[in-house]
Parts: C-alpha cells; sequence; structure tokens
C-alpha cells in the first residue's frame, strides 16, 4: 500500500470506530457494497430453509420420535425437539433418505405397529424396527407446519412401488390403496406434492447404483407412472453427489436433463464440506465450488431445454448440504446407534451463512435446499434421553429463515482478497443481500473470512434515502473451535444491537469484524 492509500486506511478505521466499537486485531484495505434495490435476482423461496430427516443412527430413533419418553407427546414425537424445529424456521422436510431410501420398502412402515417387520439397514449397517413410517412422517410434517418431501428407492425399487406410494399418499377415490391409508387411520389424502426420483444414484456407494443412462431410463419411466397415480405431484431427479476424482458429474447431470427435461421440476446437488486441514481460510473457501456447481448445473439446465418451446421450468433442489467431515465411523457399514453425531464449532456456524449466501445469490435457480439433518445427526438439534442442547449450527440457519419470500439482490461487492489455494483468489467479503419490499428493508449478509483482519466497508445504497438507525445480528467469538453441550449452548450466540449510523450522502461505513458473520437491517425511508 502506497502512503496516501495507507492513510486513507487510517482515517476510515477512526470513523467505523465511532459507529461500531474499536476494531479487532489487523485491519484490512476499505472495502465496499453497492446495494441497488433494482437488481433482483430471484425470490427467495421458502423451500431454501429445508431439512432432511434419515433411519440413520439417532435421527429418527431418539431425535424424531421417542416412545414411552415423558418429553413426547402420545404419538411419540419428541416435544422439545418440536418446538425448537419452530423455532429455527424449517419449511420442507426430506425423508426417509438418504441412503436409506435405496433399500427401503415404504410398506414395511404402514398399519399397526406392532405388526410391522423389523429389517437389516444395508445402507448403514443396523436394523431397522419401521416404527416411524409414511404415517407417522406426514403426520409429524402436519403438527409442524412443513411441506413434506418423499424420496422413493431407485436403488432397489421398482416403478410400481414407487406408483403405489403416491396413490397410498395422495388418492382421494375408493381405490385399494387409499383404502389402506384410510384403514391406518387416515381418511383425506395427505396431498404430498414433492417427490424424489431416488437418491445419489450417481454414487458407486448405493444401493441400487446405476450408470446415468440406466438410471434416467428407470426415473422416466417411474416419473410417468408417478405423475398417472396424481397429475400434480411435483418431481426432483437425482442429479450430482460424486465429486470423487474420476467421476463425470457434469456428464451425470447432461445425460439425467436430457432425458428427463419434460418431467421433472428440479434436479438435485449434494455437497459436504470439512475442514481437515485446519485451515479456517481455505475451509470457507468452499463457497468457490458451491457456486461453482450451481451455475454449470444451471448451463445444462438450460441447454436441455432450449428448442423445447413451452417446457417446464426446472430448478435445483440442493438437498442435501452441511459441515460433515468428523464423525465419519469406521468401517462404511459400521453397526451403531450413534452414527455421524458431529459436534459443531463456531468456525461450523460461519459456513452456514457461507452456504446461505450462495443459495440467495442464485435464488432464480436454486429454489430448494435441505439442510443434512435435522436432529443428532450432522444436525444443529442435539438431544439425550433428559432433553436437548443446540448446536452452533443452528442461529444463522434461523436468522436466514426470516429472510423467506425475499427478493435477492445482485449487490456490487468489492473486498480485499486472498489465494487460499491454487484456485482462483476469493473475496474475503462473502456477501448475499436480501429486500423486502413491503417493509423496505434491505438485509445485508456477510461473512467475513478473513481470520485476523477487521474490514472496514463503505455501504452504498443506489436508490431510496437510508435510515441512519441499523438493526444488526453479528456472530463472533474469539475462539474457531469452540463448542455447545448439554447445559453449555449460550458459548456461540448472536449479539443483537441498533447502531446509529454517520450518513455520507446515501452511505455509510461499518466494520465487519474478522472470523464473524453479520446480517445489517437497512430500512429506506
Amino acid at each position: 500500500m502506497n502512503e496516501a492509500g495507507m492513510l486513507k486506511s487510517a482515517f476510515l478505521c477512526l470513523v467505523v470506530a465511532v459507529v461500531h466499537r474499536p476494531l479487532i486485531g489487523q485491519t484490512a484495505p476499505a472495502a465496499r457494497i453497492k446495494i441497488d434495490t433494482e437488481r433482483v435476482i430471484g425470490e427467495v423461496h421458502p423451500h431454501l430453509f429445508g431439512n432432511f430427516i434419515e433411519h440413520l443412527g439417532r435421527c429418527i430413533y431418539g431425535g424424531v420420535l421417542e416412545e414411552a419418553s415423558p418429553l413426547s407427546d402420545s404419538d411419540g414425537f419428541r416435544k422439545d425437539v418440536m418446538e425448537a424445529v419452530r423455532r429455527l424456521g424449517v419449511t420442507i422436510l426430506r425423508w426417509p433418505g438418504g441412503n436409506f431410501a435405496s433399500g427401503y420398502n415404504w410398506k414395511d412402515g404402514i398399519g399397526p405397529r406392532e405388526l410391522r417387520p423389523v429389517r437389516p439397514d444395508h445402507a448403514w449397517g443396523d436394523l431397522e424396527p419401521n416404527r416411524f413410517g409414511t404415517d407417522e412422517f406426514l403426520l409429524y410434517c402436519e403438527r409442524l407446519g412443513l411441506e413434506p418431501y418423499i424420496c422413493i428407492n431407485a436403488g432397489l425399487g421398482t416403478i410400481e412401488d414407487a406408483r403405489q406410494w403416491v396413490e397410498y399418499c395422495n388418492e382421494s377415490r375408493d381405490t385399494y390403496w387409499a383404502r389402506q391409508r384410510r384403514k391406518n387411520g387416515r381418511h383425506k389424502p395427505w396431498g404430498v406434492k414433492y417427490w424424489g426420483l431416488g437418491n445419489e444414484i450417481d454414487g458407486p456407494w448405493q444401493l441400487g447404483h446405476k450408470s446415468a443412462e440406466d438410471y434416467s431410463k428407470f426415473a422416466l419411466e417411474a416419473a410417468k407412472a408417478m405423475r398417472r397415480a396424481d397429475p400434480s405431484i411435483r418431481l426432483i431427479a437425482s442429479g450430482s453427489s460424486n465429486f470423487g476424482r474420476g467421476a463425470d458429474w457434469i456428464g451425470w447431470n447432461r445425460t439425467v436433463l436430457q432425458y428427463l427435461r419434460t418431467e421433472i421440476d428440479y434436479i438435485s446437488l449434494h455437497t459436504y464440506i470439512g475442514n481437515r486441514d485446519n485451515n479456517f481460510e481455505r475451509f470457507l473457501a468452499a463457497s468457490r465450488d458451491i457456486d461453482e456447481r450451481i451455475e454449470v448445473v444451471e448451463g445444462l439446465i438450460r441447454a436441455a431445454r432450449s428448442g423445447l418451446p413451452g417446457a417446464r421450468p426446472i430448478y435445483i433442489a440442493f438437498d442435501e448440504w452441511n459441515v460433515w467431515y468428523r464423525a465419519v465411523g469406521g468401517s462404511e457399514y459400521e453397526t451403531g446407534r450413534t452414527r455421524l453425531e458431529e459436534i459443531y464449532n463456531f468456525e461450523d456456524a460461519l459456513a452456514m451463512g457461507m452456504f446461505l449466501n450462495s443459495f440467495i445469490r442464485h435464488a432464480h435457480i436454486v429454489k430448494m435446499a435441505n439442510l443434512a439433518q435435522l436432529v443428532n445427526v450432522i444436525a444443529p438439534i442435539f438431544t439425550n434421553p433428559k432433553g436437548l442442547f443446540l448446536q452452533t449450527i443452528y442461529f444463522p440457519l434461523a436468522e436466514y429463515a426470516k429472510q423467506r419470500n425475499n427478493l435477492a439482490l445482485d449487490v456490487l461487492v468489492s473486498s480485499p482478497e486472498y489465494k487460499p489455494d491454487a484456485g482462483r483468489p476469493l473475496k474475503y467479503l462473502d456477501v448475499s443481500a436480501t429486500y423486502n419490499s413491503g417493509s423496505r428493508t434491505v438485509y445485508l449478509n456477510v461473512l467475513n473470512r478473513s481470520e485476523k483482519m477487521d474490514i472496514p466497508t463503505r455501504i452504498v445504497n443506489v436508490e431510496g434515502q437510508l435510515s441512519a438507525s441499523l438493526e444488526v445480528w453479528e456472530l463472533y467469538h474469539t475462539d474457531l473451535k469452540v463448542t455447545h453441550t448439554f447445559g453449555a449452548d449460550d458459548r456461540v450466540r448472536p449479539a443483537t444491537r441498533t447502531v446509529n449510523v454517520a450518513l455520507q450522502g446515501n452511505a455509510f461505513d461499518y466494520t465487519f469484524p474478522k472470523h464473524s458473520l453479520t446480517i445489517l437491517k437497512v430500512t429506506l425511508k
């Protein structure tokens, strides 16, 4: 930096110290964020704040369902978990898997619980008691006001199994499977709208793994049969999950879209990240992969739909995503009731903002996203027989969910950059923004992924006079590795406050602390 630049940086630091708080650690050159409420990307669909439950470890049994527990209701659902789910802002819930779906026979999970068979689960090496099945799942969603999303067995299952499942859930006439539903206590149809055409069938780890062509042929016929049972359903194709060396994830999606472009409404993407190298800034550089995968698949969708006037829109369902790298167990098929119980720390909470920022920046094409999973298994809620605690990742998820139905904005960001690896440089500030036109409020979501630098930032608004009063939601902690546990889940909690800024025309200065996630609510007069 030259002498003039150093003087400018020092002056900005003095200004933001007055309007915010003393700077922590080093300071970087000033960044700039430009807001224009006319630059709309698309609606932030409520289903971006979805979740996922699978028959795996203690997610269902001991998490969602714990029969005979004093903490459960008459149906066996944990009441404390349900309350935590309500506060989390979940909108749509995916079930029964995951890998479990590819070996699951849905007919094992209906009828009187005491008559249901116990089966080996060859996805996760456990025994499945089938005490939580279709009607329990749909009742759970109904109680919580969630949209249900059922994933069919496209691995070992059949097309007829899938068609009959839709009939059982949605048929109103006097058919065989509608009678079975009524016999099981549900007279009116459940009306399940969202159906997944299998899970991760591109992965060699999957029961019934298929080539792209074989999967696409199966899924095409399943889609046609399922729509015969209910033409109103919306279908999600099994897209990329295998990004390993040698895997042609782009070719998989291209083939699936070519076959299914007239039948599906979504194609799925799955991504998990981890900080195996214990390098904070490299860990949060994962947004490059997330953005790239979304943009590549968007291009494939556009190519597949070209030349088809009036073709149905196809969107992306990012229906499995999270931080997951510690709780991987031993053998892939190791039996155990405590599988995948990842304990999250502060830096994992920041990664929630990174994922959600990417989804919001692509709100025109990403219309569904499902965090994996809800309870105990790589989850924001963690239970034992006596209670629960909220993991660090819970709080950003709950706060971002308040932005559903807002308009995503294309903001201009100028920020100091870094080069975490051999890839392209990356901005330290990872930003998304949404606009609520009713309240004329801009939500500015800013992740500072610099481990050591506070970043003074000039925030400029193009249209509409800014209010000098900001509402601030900030997630910050000095220890990147701090975690929660039972009785101590207040270590990483967001701070909220109102800040009066010194307006300079239609702009103001704000400093984003090192390794922090901040949401500024800015009202336009």
